[in-house]
C-alpha cells in the first residue's frame, strides 16, 4: 500500500491508508495513514455499524488536512470492544493435533514455503529474499 500511496502522492494525488496492522503500516511507511485498533479485515469499521464506519471514514479523510508529518500514522480512538480478549483470540497460536483445534481455530494454515498464485510469480521470484514482496527487476527492465 505503500509504494502505490507514494507513486501517486508523487503525481499529485493525496492518499491516506488506513490500518489495523501498525508495525506493517510503520515498516511500508505510507505518505500518511490512519491506525484503527480493529481485527483485520474491518479497517473500515464494525460490520452492520453504519454509524461507526461513518464515524470512522469522517476522522480518516480530516486526516488528509491535519497531517503535517510525512510518514506519520494517526492513531484513531475507537475500541472494537470494552476488553482486549479479541486480540487473544487472533493472536494465539494454532493447537495441532486435539480435538477442539479445528473448531477454536479459525485462521488459514500457514505453510513453510512460500504460496504463489501464478506458476510465472514462482518462476520470478528471487528465492535468496525471505522478505521480497515485488519480484526483483531483470536487467534492462525499467521502473515505470
Amino acid at each position: 500500500m505503500g509504494l502505490i500511496a507514494r507513486a501517486l502522492e508523487a503525481r499529485g494525488i493525496a492518499t491516506i491508508c488506513m490500518s489495523s496492522a501498525y508495525s506493517i503500516t510503520r515498516a511500508v511507511n505510507p505518505p500518511r495513514s490512519v491506525f484503527l485498533d480493529y481485527p483485520l479485515g474491518h479497517t473500515a469499521g464494525k460490520p452492520d455499524n453504519p454509524a461507526n464506519q461513518r464515524r470512522i471514514m469522517i476522522d480518516t479523510l480530516n486526516t488528509l488536512e491535519l497531517a503535517q508529518t510525512p510518514g506519520g500514522i494517526r492513531p484513531l480512538k475507537y475500541e472494537w470492544s470494552s476488553d482486549h480478549s479479541w486480540k487473544d483470540r487472533v493472536m494465539r497460536p494454532r493447537e495441532s493435533g486435539t480435538a477442539s483445534s479445528a473448531a477454536s481455530d479459525d485462521r488459514v494454515a500457514r505453510f513453510d514455503t512460500p504460496q504463489y498464485q501464478y506458476v510465472e510469480d514462482e518462476q520470478i521470484a528471487d528465492s535468496a529474499c525471505p522478505t521480497c514482496v515485488v519480484p526483483p527487476m531483470r536487467s534492462g527492465q525499467e521502473v515505470g
